[in-house]
C-alpha cells in the first residue's frame, strides 16, 4: 500500500528521487537522517499545518486535539504503527483528547527529512478526525 508521504516540501522533493514522492514506510526509512539547514527546515515547516520549532531545542512540535480520548488514542496507534515501520519514534504526551508531539532525529541532534516525513504522516492521520 502506497501512502502519500511527501506532498509539498521543496527540500524533500530536491533530495528524494521524483519517482518516490509517494513513499511506503520502507522507503521513508531511507530518507536522510542528516540535520536540515535552517532554510530547509523553514521551507518544510511552511507546508505543515500548525507545526513549529520547539523553543528549547532543534526539534519540531505540534499539539493535536480530538473530540475524545478514543480518537486521540486511535491517532496515536496509527502513528505508532507507522513510526515502527520507518524506525523513527516520536516523543509525545497524551492527556484525554490532547496529543502533544515533538519530533527530532537523535543521530543528528536536530530535524531531518525523517521528521518532516513523519509529521506529514501525522497530518494525514489527523485529517481523518476532522
Amino acid at each position: 500500500m502506497l501512502s502519500r508521504c511527501i506532498q509539498h516540501s521543496n527540500i524533500l522533493k530536491r533530495s528524494v528521487h521524483p519517482r518516490t514522492l509517494s513513499l511506503t514506510g520502507q522507503q521513508c526509512r531511507f530518507l536522510s537522517r542528516d540535520k536540515l539547514s535552517d532554510s530547509d527546515k523553514n521551507g518544510a515547516l511552511s507546508t505543515l499545518n500548525g507545526w513549529t520549532m520547539s523553543g528549547d531545542r532543534d526539534a519540531i512540535h505540534k499539539k493535536f486535539e480530538f473530540d475524545n480520548f478514543v480518537e486521540a488514542f486511535s491517532f496515536m496507534t496509527s502513528v505508532a504503527l507507522e513510526a515502527e515501520k520507518i524506525d523513527h519514534h516520536p516523543e509525545w504526551f497524551n492527556v484525554y483528547n490532547r496529543v502533544e508531539v515533538t519530533l527530532a532525529t537523535h543521530t543528528c541532534n536536530g530535524v531531518s527529512e525523517l521528521d518532516i516525513c513523519l509529521a506529514q504522516k501525522m497530518e494525514q492521520f489527523y485529517s481523518k478526525f476532522k
